[in-house]
């Protein structure tokens, strides 16, 4: 099955500066998810049989569900070791950008990826990528960055020596980014990839628990909550939304990771097509985190970009406003009257 990702020339670019590199940093956006933890993990995996040592820095705290992971006591917080973050980023030769297209999304570790001296290659899978790379892997059109960890450890002929360090963070990326194989995920050597990883005696009903099986009681009473209380359905525009205040998420004893997937369950209702969630930030004024999700062919990508600051898949998008909740609301509903033709 043919699952390269670089030509000849691009394959060799990559090993020599690989090989050419002292410090190597793995670093990925904002807010990472499982794609974003898993494959930066199984990339550095990769790294380590070039017998390089590679530091994973990402901006922020991620998950409690993807704690269990292998080798994530190895990760730096930027936002907790600031200093030290810095001076590794300052130190590196060669940094890997994963999971995002933009500096930007890096958030407070933008300053200093951009002042950096050290080459960065590029690995992902969102749309029109701007980081300034020596060497740019972007493929949109696959299902999550950690497909494309899979596809350079085989193009690289690495695979045989990985093993369950690998492949878990691997099939966990891509499992989170399609939502369980239910989107994104039509493509059939995605499960000769998912074949392979199976081989490493990696357990993917277990991965599976360990993600989605693993929340609070509190975290269920949101769910309901938001069903229940907050949801609002959009009377013909196949279109919903939900709210949720700082007060809601106190309320329900709120950790990173609660909201997680909250946003697909009015997807569930016979014709919706479109999906949006508004949480206000914990720690920031006039914050507000904007998650989409759509299905079929609605671009919840390009209404992210025009009204929300935001972008990403066409499926799967998110954005941010800097506004109370209420304008954040009435910016939703304008949104969804310019898309209403789509909608319907």
């Amino acid at each position: 099955m043919h699952i390269e990702l670089l030509s000849a020339d691009e394959l060799k670019k990559l090993r020599s500066l690989i090989m050419a590199a002292d410090n190597i940093v793995v670093c990925c956006h904002v807010n990472p998810d499982g794609d974003a933890i898993g494959s930066s993990l199984a990339w550095a995996e990769v790294l380590r049989h070039f017998d390089k040592n590679p530091v994973i820095i990402i901006p922020d705290q991620y998950p409690d569900f993807l704690r269990w992971l292998p080798c994530t006591e190895t990760i730096v917080r930027y936002d907790k070791h600031t200093d030290e973050a810095d001076a590794l980023i300052a130190d590196a030769d060669l940094i890997f950008c994963l999971d995002f297209n933009e500096l930007s999304r890096t958030d407070d570790m933008q300053n200093a990826l951009n002042a950096t001296r050290a080459q960065k290659i590029l690995i992902d899978h969102h749309l029109k990528p701007s980081v300034d790379a020596v060497l740019s892997i972007s493929r949109p059109h696959l299902s999550s960055t950690s497909e494309m960890v899979f596809r350079l450890a085989w193009q690289l002929d690495l695979f045989s020596q990985l093993d369950r360090k690998f492949a878990i963070p691997t099939y966990c990326g891509m499992m989170t980014d399609t939502g369980g194989f239910t989107f994104a995920s039509n493509d059939p050597q995605i499960f000769f990839i998912i074949g392979q990883l199976l081989t490493k005696g990696i357990d993917k009903d277990k991965i599976y628990r360990n993600v989605y099986n693993v929340f609070s009681e509190y975290r269920l009473r949101l769910q309901g909550y938001v069903l229940y209380e907050k949801m609002h359905v959009v009377e013909g525009c196949n279109a919903a939304y939900f709210t949720l205040t700082r007060d809601d998420l106190k309320r329900f004893h709120y950790v990173k990771g609660d909201s997680e997937g909250l946003v697909n369950m009015p997807l569930q209702i016979k014709g919706m097509k479109l999906s949006i969630s508004l949480r206000e930030d914990t720690e920031r004024d006039n914050y507000v985190l904007v998650s989409l999700r759509s299905v079929d062919d609605f671009p919840c990508n390009e209404m992210a970009a025009k009204f929300f600051n935001g972008g990403g898949h066409k499926n799967a998008s998110g954005g941010k406003l800097m506004c109370s909740i209420d304008e954040a609301v009435e910016i939703t509903n304008k949104a969804i009257a310019a898309y209403q033709s789509k909608l319907k």
